[in-house]
């Protein structure tokens, strides 16, 4: 198959600092290039050049701007050419766009959340009628595909899952002497970190991460937090640390990490925290924790419930808008190391087993062949 993905227009492909979608599209993309021919665009950036090409994958960057710019730029690059699939991440004016223009070419919106389906990004009318001009929807999780259906009932035959992957060949577990040199690395006291990686927005839950640090600290004085990303409002990295300081919680505040060296941040770490309080469709960042061999604590938030089994793989809070059952996790984790170890062992072997990228590219190509194979 010759497989077109178009990217949004706020990231590069591949992202230079964060962009979750952005890393997924690159990740499955450079898998499906093992058997397959794969288009991808992007936007421009100083640091990439206009055409990337390696093996079987392509990387075309065009002028971003306003969306109706960006969707000009691509067209202007596929207008005469031909695809057997055309994958459009997140931006469902994009796919029904590009679906006018290839009418007989099957396109799929791949939505990696709510946010660019319902106000204020657009209404539901206007989701609903790009929708309808599309083939197929792929959600990442059944979470969403339920939130989804419930949202758009006309259009719920068209939506499928399929899970996102992480690289469990870089992110992996790591031995004490290199968690001891990533640690003096990074200059890191002595004690038990606890990781957030993510955004720093408010409905990740990490004023509610530090209250329950300073909570489990009652009980295991030498636990101390990791944060991780980037914000997005001016003044909220500043208030969370004034927060911390005022509970007396050692944070200490990576900055945004590169995705290419966020490998080494999960290396820091004791344990994983995911306190999300808004919906969560997938939660990568679990996954990516989960490949690291950490064990991982989180919101039973969303797509997190079919990646975190609790007590088997990880802990997942049920009443999570709370910070004492995250500190007693956290508290239980410190404490019996050899439940947590287990924890972490069963973690990397699901990983490995469900959420690799080699595993969302092959569900991916599988369902596009079949339904290609449909049609004829």
């Amino acid at each position: 198959m010759h497989i077109l993905i178009v990217a949004p227009e706020q990231i590069p492909v591949p992202p230079v600092l964060g962009g979750s979608v952005e890393i997924c599209i690159y990740s499955i993309a450079r898998k499906l290039a093992k058997h397959h021919q794969v288009t991808v665009i992007s936007r421009r950036h100083p640091a990439y050049s206009h055409a990337t090409r390696r093996g079987s994958l392509t990387i075309m960057r065009v002028p971003a701007g306003s969306k109706s710019t960006y969707l000009k730029a691509v067209l202007s690059v596929i207008n005469g050419k031909s695809f057997d699939w055309i994958q459009v991440d997140n931006r469902p004016q994009y796919a029904s766009g590009i679906k006018k223009h290839f009418p007989n070419t099957p396109v799929s919106l791949f939505l990696h959340s709510l946010t660019f389906v319902k106000p204020p990004y657009a209404s539901r009318a206007t989701t609903s009628r790009h929708l309808l001009n599309v083939d197929w929807v792929i959600a990442n999780s059944s979470s969403l595909t339920r939130e989804l259906s419930a949202l758009f009932p006309k259009q719920r035959h068209k939506i499928h899952t399929i899970h996102l992957g992480t690289d469990v060949s870089r992110f992996r577990p790591v031995s004490a002497k290199t968690k001891e040199r990533l640690r003096k690395q990074y200059r890191l006291s002595k004690g038990f970190h606890v990781l957030y990686a993510g955004r720093l927005i408010k409905r990740k839950g990490i004023p509610l991460l530090i209250k329950a640090v300073h909570l489990a600290r009652k009980e295991v004085p030498e636990v101390k937090l990791l944060i991780a990303g980037g914000e997005q409002h001016k003044g909220f990295t500043s208030n969370l640390r004034k927060y911390a300081a005022r509970l007396g919680v050692p944070a200490r505040f990576l900055g945004n990490i590169p995705h290419r060296s966020i490998h080494k941040v999960y290396g820091l770490a004791d344990c994983f925290v995911c306190p999300s309080q808004g919906h969560e469709a997938f939660g990568l960042v679990n996954v990516e924790a989960m490949a690291s061999g950490l064990p991982v604590i989180a919101s039973a938030n969303g797509g997190i419930n079919e990646v975190i089994r609790d007590g088997r793989n990880g802990v997942l809070i049920q009443a999570y808008r709370s910070p004492r059952p995250f500190a007693e996790s956290i508290v239980a984790v410190a404490r019996r190391k050899d439940w947590a170890s287990s924890l972490a062992k069963q973690a990397r072997i699901d990983a490995e087993n469900q959420f690799s990228w080699q595993a969302t590219a092959r569900s991916l190509a599988d369902f596009y062949k079949f339904k290609l194979g449909a049609r004829k």
